[in-house]
C-alpha cells in the first residue's frame, strides 16, 4: 500500500506525462470517499487511435522509470486501461468518454 503523499504525488506526474503528449481534459477523481474499492483515476481524452496508442506507451515508459508497471492493462481501439494499483488510468477517445461518461458516474468524487 502507498502512503496517500504519494499517490498524490503519482495522480499529479501521471498528468503531467499525459499532458506531455497532448492529451485533453485530464481530469483526477479521488473515490476514496465515494468507494470501497477503488482509490483515484485519472482520465484522459486521445484525439485519435494512433494519439491513444501514444499516450499508452509514453505513461508506461515514464512511469516504468520510477519502477511502476500497470498490474493489468485493458485495450480497446477507444478505451485503455492501467490499473496501476491506487491510480486506475483511463484513456479514451471522445467518444467512448462522452458514452461512459465516468465523470458523471462519479459525480460525487472529488476532482484533485
Amino acid at each position: 500500500m502507498v502512503k496517500p503523499k504519494e499517490v498524490l504525488a503519482l495522480v499529479g506526474r501521471i498528468k503531467e506525462v499525459l499532458s506531455e503528449k497532448k492529451a485533453e481534459d485530464v481530469v483526477a477523481l479521488d473515490l476514496t470517499k465515494v468507494s470501497d474499492t477503488l482509490d483515484y483515476f485519472v482520465i484522459a481524452t486521445a484525439q485519435s487511435a494512433p494519439h491513444l496508442q501514444a499516450l499508452e506507451n509514453h505513461l508506461e515508459e515514464k512511469l516504468r522509470e520510477l519502477s511502476l508497471r500497470p498490474r493489468s492493462a485493458g485495450k480497446s481501439p477507444r478505451w485503455v486501461v492501467l490499473d496501476y494499483g491506487e491510480v486506475v488510468v483511463h484513456l479514451m477517445s471522445r467518444e467512448a468518454r462522452a458514452f461512459y461518461d465516468l465523470e458523471g458516474f462519479w459525480a460525487d468524487a472529488e476532482r484533485v
